[in-house]
């Protein structure tokens, strides 16, 4: 579970975010939608602990990212926009140094890579060098990575950017097949009808403040999510 409890967070004079509140709740997708710039990876980096926030409180299944910032990284997978990952390691190589940091044994990393690797269609391509990959290729790369220590607890900005069909087919189902075991899913996205289909809650920010919040079904009503995200953003 995640709690966001009155977040500020200040650039100089600029207000990135301002009293930020939601929780998300074990067993459920939630989506976080905004126009660039709007603070969306602003909040994602104040919930994985990389960025500092001025006021408020983030809890990571009850524990504090400020007080206990370990803690909460231990149960955290966190998936970026943009896959910065250590070029010249091979593939594999890089998904075992993420386990090594999380202490995954080998018995539950070999199978968890084993799945993984072949949903992604990987197999071919594990002794490659990550430097020799696609923009897709790296995003597989990392989405492996973070799945493959069996996270409490899924962040990602953008995931689907990168991807091809099938991969973004299989990771909404891999996304489903999570929370029926309990665990949470917060992630951005620009494509508001994967959202619209997959998620059980969504938040909608505009320059700073949360503008709309709650279940898929209250915020969007009888209209699409699309043009519900268009009428607020107006």
């Amino acid at each position: 579970m995640i709690e966001i409890k009155n977040v500020t967070k200040k650039y100089g004079n600029k207000t990135a975010l301002k009293n930020i509140n939601f929780d998300v709740d074990d067993g459920e997708i939630f989506a976080f939608i905004g126009h660039n710039g709007a603070g969306k990876t602003t909040l994602i980096k104040a919930i994985t602990g990389i960025h500092d926030f001025d006021e408020g409180e983030i809890l990571i299944n009850g524990k504090s990212i400020k007080e206990e910032p370990i803690a909460c990284k231990e149960q955290i997978a966190y998936v970026p926009d943009n896959p910065e990952l250590y070029e010249n390691m091979k593939a594999i190589d890089f998904i075992n140094f993420i386990c090594d940091m999380y202490e995954v044994s080998q018995e539950k990393r070999e199978k968890n890579i084993k799945k993984y690797v072949k949903i992604f269609e990987l197999e071919k391509n594990m002794n490659d060098t990550i430097n020799s990959f696609s923009h897709g290729m790296k995003q597989k790369v990392a989405l492996i990575a973070a799945l493959a220590h069996d996270p409490k607890v899924l962040i990602m900005d953008e995931p689907f950017v990168g991807l091809d069909p099938k991969a973004v087919f299989d990771m909404k189902e891999i996304m489903r097949e999570m929370i029926k075991s309990g665990k949470t899913i917060f992630f951005s996205t620009h494509i508001l009808d994967v959202a619209e289909k997959l998620c059980t809650k969504v938040a909608i920010i505009k320059k700073g403040e949360l503008i709309k919040v709650g279940s898929m079904r209250s915020v969007k009503g009888d209209k699409s999510l699309e043009k519900i995200f268009l009428e607020l953003e107006k």
